[in-house]
């Protein structure tokens, strides 16, 4: 096994290197957070594990203790090297491949056999969390279990129920698909360089069956909902997937829906419910 990292700081001047705010970068600097994420991530040992944003290493070192074989993703080219070098011994052992990609448009699963089901941790950058959890939700069939680091504002959003402050389209659209749960709350001194924010650990463990599947009728009342979040439903929808306005009545009248009420009270199972209903000839 690799040596233990350098503290970021220390290990980004060792290379001659900086952290990259275009990039988002945020380097874990906590050896037992990042312990506790992979433990998280891998309730199944020896199994099938990817990991985007692997950084300095400091997440990918205890994956490599939890898994059968790692897919390590990272943009940054200037870090790849350093990755390779540190981790060439499981490399060449096959238990670990390095990817120079984007996460957003890689192919995740290539390195694995199309039946295995795949566990996901990732330190999701800023700029491209909301990417990176839309890719999550259409890839859901394929993961086991997935433990995301975001932004605590963002962790709020997804674990947010129903008429809460914090619930939201982003609320639907993950928890259509998975169960979302709040693990730790992560502050900002857990970084290289700090951020100006706290963040949080989350588990998104996929639902079998979905409560959803995201259709163009199911995106579409989602979105208009929060979009006019303060309007009644008649009105955010008034239009809503090509209907007309006594079709918009029936469908909800079919699916149990008051449309005097605002849509941030309704459940995933009720946009979907009403999804359908518009999508029937």
């Amino acid at each position: 096994m690799a040596t233990s990292p350098l503290r970021p700081k220390e290990h980004l001047s060792a290379l001659g290197l900086r952290p990259k705010h275009h990039f988002g970068q945020n380097f874990l600097a906590d050896a037992g957070l990042a312990q506790r994420i992979a433990e998280l991530c891998t309730p199944r040992q020896d199994g099938a594990v990817v990991e985007i944003g692997a950084g300095l290493g400091a997440l990918t070192a205890p994956l490599l203790t939890r898994a059968r074989k790692l897919v390590a993703i990272e943009r940054d080219r200037d870090l790849v090297p350093a990755l390779r070098e540190r981790f060439a011994d499981e490399i060449a052992a096959g238990q670990l491949v390095i990817e120079e990609a984007d996460a957003k448009t890689l192919d995740w699963f290539a390195h694995f056999d199309a039946a295995e089901p795949v566990q996901l941790a990732g330190n999701l950058p800023y700029q491209i969390t909301g990417p990176l959890l839309e890719r999550l939700c259409a890839l859901a069939p394929r993961l086991a279990h997935a433990v995301v680091l975001v932004q605590l504002e963002v962790a709020a959003r997804l674990v947010a129920k129903a008429g809460a402050e914090d619930y939201g389209a982003l609320g639907v659209f993950v928890q259509a698909q998975f169960k979302a749960t709040r693990e730790i709350v992560v502050r900002r001194g857990a970084f290289y360089p700090q951020p100006n924010v706290d963040s949080a650990v989350v588990s998104l463990v996929p639902r079998q069956p979905p409560v959803a599947h995201e259709t163009p009728e199911f995106r579409e009342l989602v979105q208009r909902a929060f979009q006019q979040r303060r309007k009644q439903l008649r009105n955010a929808w008034r239009g809503a997937c090509g209907a007309s306005e006594e079709q918009l009545l029936a469908a909800a009248r079919t699916a149990g829906i008051d449309l005097s009420q605002r849509g941030e009270i309704l459940e995933v199972g009720q946009f979907w419910q009403m999804a359908q209903e518009l999508a029937r000839p």
